[in-house]
């Protein structure tokens, strides 16, 4: 018998079947990629973080400790691959002679590397002319002495008399300077906040014998780690912080460790954790809209199968037979649907990733197929087989022949659940996007990191109280919408006009569910890929605010560029060159950058979004320094600290360019700036540059914004650097997104949405059309009496077309509605993803036509595939059901 029933179901019940395994197919596919690709995004971003560090630990030895034996002590720890001797030396100050004229630095630094320090940490040192070996010279160092390779350089030494020559033999570039330099041993907060302008490196041989007699001198010991870490981020910091605690124990306090694998293992862990929540966020609604979609094919047969169970009772079939054979059909569609499921996602991590396991190591990816698949079993479980139970014990042979329809409204509606998710929602939301809230918790340094979880409340009440309140809205419009759908209704069915219209009120309960559906799976496509070109947005806003503009040429402090100098660099490709001055200003005992712009003409070179300003749009603003050249943007951190209102003087003490004393200019507080293009993320000053040149008597120009106009930036950054050698530097926005981009920017978040948006795509198109096919197919009964009644083929085809559009424009509408609400919400939870946060949301518009175009053609094919079904004899119809 067993055979027979799972015989007859494939015969007859062939396209609920299908219907049901495509479900669980796409559910069991979403799960088995997401749950994949995360597993092998944390291994990216581990190994990431591991190729981003040139020296993995700067061990420090301290006064009065033996180098040698903590070298030897550093050699035997495990996991140490190799670790040499860094000889540090402090210096009075470095002068050169270049021309006649003798320029002399303030303090610096003397490093003694060995001979083969450049191959062992190829990263550490980048070559710009000259010999990669012998005496080298900082990029910094050498413009402030005028200085290329074959000139000589002086070293005063501290301790010692006179000056101490060497010969340059090629000037580098320092790319981690900041943890080379760091304070060892040193809290975050009380590091340096810049590396040292003046650096002279030396082989170690000739560092001993420049530096003997000389004081403040130390020795690192730099080490390289081995690689082999675990793959999540989290587990790695806290193995290698946990590494280098152990090796300060083991030297009883004559070494302290620099951890500066362990500071990007920090981050790279934030970064998970972040992806983990998008994860959340964004793919499982994706999952349990997959589940609701089965759920729905196998409730749309409910009242077919509730007759088979009765007939299969009444001919004697015991219970325990019928769940078995409930049991079957479960099997069979969360079998064959969960196997198709696994085939989607490996093709999608072949087509889209390269490998079917989406880069994860073979354990993790075989465990999440498994996960996945069992969830599979579990919704199949859940949508076909615990129904079937339930009418077996609730529902009579007697109940299946009334006709009578339930007409009391569901309980939900009756206690106004909707209303209270959304209340709810409302009130999480505004908690979890509070000024002083954290989403995710990472103390630095502290191995411990922590998610409130909680905020994931805010937008899961929204989805669903929005879903129950446009399923509310959508039973009240069809019980007392019917002249309105009978105006709608009558072009295409004419006199039936009217009975279209009570056949959709009398069917408004499931059409209301396909319209939810629909809603839902719309909004998730909408929240989905608006969030994702909010965040490509946003990455794109802040290289371009780090860089400046599509190319920056920056030059050394100190030196006296005209802003006149901006014609030599309009080379080929460029569209207008904009000089910025880069000063520092004292506001009380604060010393703060200072920024003098043209106000007229600096956002022709760069973006200026209003979003970086406050108390007015950045057109206003701009306008407001130009009309009062004495006017000042301050940060909102400094209005706070000092109770500014607009208006207020600030007097800045500023540097005098002919007497280098500090001079005391007055300003007027006239808005606030959060952002701004090169400037840190702290606090800074913007003013007007022709006030700040009058009162300091000079024009001295920090930067040139370069503008190519969005194309060419490689190309016109590498000219420049051709004309401009070692005397400035030359930075494209190119360059700067691999270098301010986390790992989630660079390597995740793109992989996670190209695989949502292509899943929402498919479960539009699935709950536009699948639900509606069913539901049509197992109508046929209906149309076959409505046809021998006089019915034509014109009214059926009316009559189905009426029913497709108002599913179709209700689950539109109310996806976009709910999508945008969405949208909003998980941009505002997620604040600490997007930096810095977005003036707009961000709408793919070519994405978004697609996604409705795929629903729509769904519905329209599920309806033309039951208009051509009901074009059969009424007869042989009603014969066969």
């Amino acid at each position: 018998m067993i055979s027979s029933w799972a015989s007859g179901l494939a015969r007859h019940r062939t396209g609920r079947l299908i219907a049901a395994m495509t479900g669980i197919a796409l559910a069991v596919a979403l799960v088995a990629a997401l749950g994949s690709f995360l597993t092998a995004s944390k291994a990216t971003m581990t190994q990431r973080a591991v190729r981003s560090v040139a020296v993995d630990w700067q061990v420090e030895v301290q006064p009065g400790a033996d180098p040698n034996t903590g070298l030897s002590l550093v050699r035997n720890t495990p996991g140490v691959r190799f670790a040499v001797p860094v000889g540090f030396a402090h210096t009075s100050g470095f002068t050169a002679t270049a021309q006649g004229s003798t320029q002399t630095t303030g303090p610096g630094m003397l490093l003694g590397l060995p001979g083969n320090y450049r191959s062992l940490f190829p990263g550490a040192i980048r070559s710009l002319t000259g010999s990669p070996d012998g005496v080298l010279l900082a990029q910094q160092t050498a413009s402030n002495l005028h200085a290329a390779p074959g000139s000589t350089v002086g070293i005063r030494l501290p301790g010692t008399t006179g000056v101490r020559q060497v010969r340059v033999d090629g000037v580098v570039d320092l790319p981690q300077a900041d943890s080379l330099f760091q304070k060892v041993g040193a809290p975050t907060q009380s590091q340096p906040t810049a590396p040292s302008d003046n650096v002279l490196l030396l082989p170690a041989a000739q560092f001993a014998s420049l530096t003997r007699g000389a004081t403040a001198l130390t020795t690192q010991i730099h080490i390289a780690r081995d690689p082999a870490l675990p793959h999540d981020p989290a587990a790695a910091f806290t193995q290698v912080t946990g590494a280098a605690h152990n090796l300060e124990a083991q030297g009883a306090g004559s070494v302290l460790v620099g951890d500066n694998l362990g500071a990007a293992l920090d981050s790279a862990r934030q970064d998970a954790l972040y992806a983990q929540i998008l994860f959340l966020f964004l793919g499982v609604p994706g999952a349990l809209l997959a589940a609701a979609l089965t759920a729905a094919v196998a409730g749309a047969g409910g009242e077919r199968r509730r007759q088979e169970q009765a007939l299969l009772r009444l001919r004697g079939l015991a219970p325990r037979r019928i769940v078995a054979l409930a049991g079957l059909e479960a099997a069979l569609v969360g079998v064959t649907g969960g196997l198709a499921g696994l085939d989607i996602a490996a093709l999608t991590g072949r087509l889209g990733f390269g490998t079917a396991s989406f880069g994860a190591s073979a354990g993790t990816w075989a465990l999440w197929y498994v996960i996945a698949f069992v969830l599979g079993a579990m919704v199949a479980a859940g949508a076909v087989l615990a129904p079937a139970v339930r009418d077996l014990r609730t529902v009579t042979v007697a109940d299946t022949r009334r006709t009578a329809r339930r007409t009391a409204s569901p309980w939900w509606m009756r206690i106004g659940l909707d209303v209270m998710l959304l209340i709810g929602s409302w009130l999480v939301f505004r908690a979890s996007s509070g000024n002083q809230y954290a989403l995710v918790l990472a103390p630095e340094g502290v191995p411990s990191i922590s998610v409130s979880y909680w905020a994931f409340l805010g937008p899961a009440l929204l989805w669903i109280g929005a879903a129950l309140l446009l399923w509310r809205l959508t039973l009240l419009a069809l019980a007392h919408g019917r002249s309105v759908l009978a105006r709608l209704a009558r072009p295409m069915t004419s006199t039936l006009a009217g009975t279209t219209a009570a056949v959709l009120a009398r069917r408004r309960r499931p059409l209301a569910r396909s319209m939810v559906l629909l809603a839902l799976a719309v909004s998730f496509a909408v929240s989905t890929s608006v969030f994702n070109s909010t965040y490509q947005q946003q990455a794109e806003v802040d290289a371009r605010l780090t860089n400046g503009a599509d190319v920056t040429v920056t030059e050394p402090p100190g030196t006296q560029t005209a802003p006149s100098a901006a014609g030599a660099l309009k080379v080929s490709g460029v569209r207008h060159v904009e000089p910025l001055q880069h000063r520092f200003a004292y506001v009380g005992s604060d010393l703060q950058d200072l920024y003098g712009v043209r106000p007229d003409t600096i956002s022709s070179a760069t973006s200026l979004q209003d979003a970086y300003f406050s108390g007015g749009t950045s057109r206003q603003l701009m306008q407001k320094l130009a009309q009062r050249p004495d006017n000042l943007l301050v940060s909102a951190e400094t209005v706070k600290d000092f109770q500014l209102s607009p208006g207020d003087t600030v007097n800045l003490r500023v540097q005098d360019a002919t007497t280098k004393a500090l001079r005391t200019v007055p300003f007027h507080y006239a808005g606030i700036v959060k952002e701004f293009p090169t400037a840190p993320k702290d606090s800074f000053f913007v003013a007007n540059a022709s006030y700040i040149a009058k009162a300091t008597g000079s024009d001295a120009v920090g930067a040139f914004l370069i503008d190519t106009g969005g194309s060419n930036q490689k190309a016109v950054a590498a000219q420049l650097r051709g004309q401009l050698g070692t005397s400035a530097t030359v930075t494209d926005l190119t360059q700067t997104r691999g270098t301010v981009g986390t790992s989630l920017t660079s390597v995740d978040l793109a992989g996670l949405t190209r695989i949502e948006l292509a899943f929402a795509v498919l479960l539009a198109a699935g709950a536009g059309g699948l639900v509606l096919a069913l539901g049509l197919a197992e109508r046929r009964r209906t149309f076959a009496i409505t046809t021998v009644l006089g019915a034509t083929r014109r009214h059926l085809r009316g009559m189905v077309l009426t029913e497709a559009i108002v599913l179709t424009a209700g689950g539109l509408a109310g996806g976009a509605l709910i999508g945008w609400a969405l949208s909003e919400m998980l941009v505002k939870v997620l604040t600490g993803v997007f930096n810095p946060p977005p003036a707009a949301l961000a709408v793919p518009g070519g994405y978004l036509t697609l996604t409705a175009a795929a629903a729509v053609a769904a519905v329209l094919a599920a309806a033309l595939n039951g208009v051509r079904r009901a074009r059969r004899p009424a007869v042989e119809e009603l014969r066969d059901l």
